[in-house]
């Protein structure tokens, strides 16, 4: 009988180092290939187990060396990086791996689909845009201050007022200066257009899937926050409890307790930032609602009591904090959300952070 045989590759955008075990903790061969014969080097090789991390093109590459019959595992980047000792080489990396892969309270992160990848991708593309947006919305209130002249809040002002400067001959702005104020308020309406389409198309995709459909009826859920949870987080099967699930997003209290002493702090913000920053604005989307319904939800009550006695900010992530065990409840047992009584939780189970 063969020893099973486990691959540990150490992923790069041109070089990639590979380390061969059959027994745990030895390494038995090294590889240094190219890009090019990378593929290839896996063909020939028998069966056996491909460690990973969950790094750039890692899903790609993922998918290919399952299509050639290897079970692939990725590992969180800075879960695997405690276990390079000595100076950092990508053979240090790739043995690395290979120690970190006997830890059973690594949990590995899902190979993620083609769809479930463009997905991610559309979402990528749309905080780079608003990314971008804001920076030219910022440069011109910033251009703009220098010579008197000040826009009120809200990004949907600049550009108007922008626009109407440039038309005015008598307004304060510098004749040099208005050709290139004039093509950042170009570059603002096509990132507003960039921005339009995409959305268009999410809520276009969302559509079609059952589970986003699904994920909408909750509060504070739109299209933006259900296409998010499908491409980041994949399959909720995985998690055994809302609290496992919230905890993953980084929606729970950081502990730091001993013996008796159990002291709980400011939300831990481990997770997927993104989802989390999704969560909470849709908490604060429900919040605000709620005072300008006649009859809000129990889950609204809650969180204006909630922000009636620790504020607003604290209310608002403890509300994230809700709607994740919710979302979790809805989407593992596929029933859509249901209006029910809410019980205030206690004092301590409310995040102390204003994230």
């Amino acid at each position: 009988m063969t020893d099973h045989t486990t691959y540990a590759v150490d992923l790069a955008k041109s070089v990639f180092e590979i380390a061969v075990s059959n027994h745990p903790g030895h390494v038995r061969e090294r590889h240094r290939l190219s890009r090019e014969r990378f593929l290839t080097f896996f063909a020939q090789q028998e069966p056996g187990t491909v460690l990973l991390e969950a790094c750039g093109s890692a899903h790609h590459w993922a998918r290919s060396m399952q299509r050639l019959g290897h079970d692939v595992v990725l590992l969180p980047p800075h879960r695997v990086r405690p276990y390079v000792t000595g100076n950092k080489t990508d053979r240090s990396d790739a043995k690395a791996l290979l120690e970190a892969a006997r830890n059973q309270d690594i949990q590995p992160v899902p190979i993620k689909s083609i769809d479930q990848q463009s997905l991610t991708a559309l979402h990528r593309l749309r905080s780079a845009w608003i990314a971008a947006r804001t920076a030219r919305i910022n440069t011109v209130r910033g251009l703009l201050r220098e010579f008197g002249v000040f826009i009120p809040l809200g990004a949907k002002r600049v550009r108007p007022t922008l626009l109407e400067l440039l038309e005015d001959p008598d307004s304060p702005l510098p004749h040099a200066l208005r050709p290139a104020l004039a093509d950042c308020a170009d570059e603002i309406a096509q990132f507003e257009l960039h921005l339009a389409n995409l959305e268009a198309q999410l809520n276009t995709l969302a559509r079609s899937i059952p589970d986003i459909q699904l994920l909408r009826t909750i509060p504070g859920v739109g299209p933006i926050t259900a296409t998010a949870l499908i491409a980041f987080v994949g399959s909720v099967q995985r998690f055994p409890s809302g609290r496992h699930f919230a905890s993953y997003l980084g929606l729970t209290p950081r502990e730091h307790s001993s013996g008796l002493a159990r002291r709980l702090g400011a939300i831990s913000k481990r997770g997927d930032t993104y989802i989390r920053m999704l969560l909470v604005h849709g908490a604060r989307s429900v919040l605000w609602s709620a005072k300008r319904k006649a009859d809000p939800h129990p889950i609204q009550l809650w969180a204006l009591e909630i922000e009636r006695t620790r504020g607003h900010n604290k209310a608002a992530v403890a509300l994230a904090n809700k709607l994740a065990r919710i979302i979790w409840a809805v989407w593992k047992n596929q029933r859509p959300y249901e209006r029910r009584n809410t019980s205030l939780i206690p004092p301590d189970a409310i995040p102390t952070t204003n994230c």
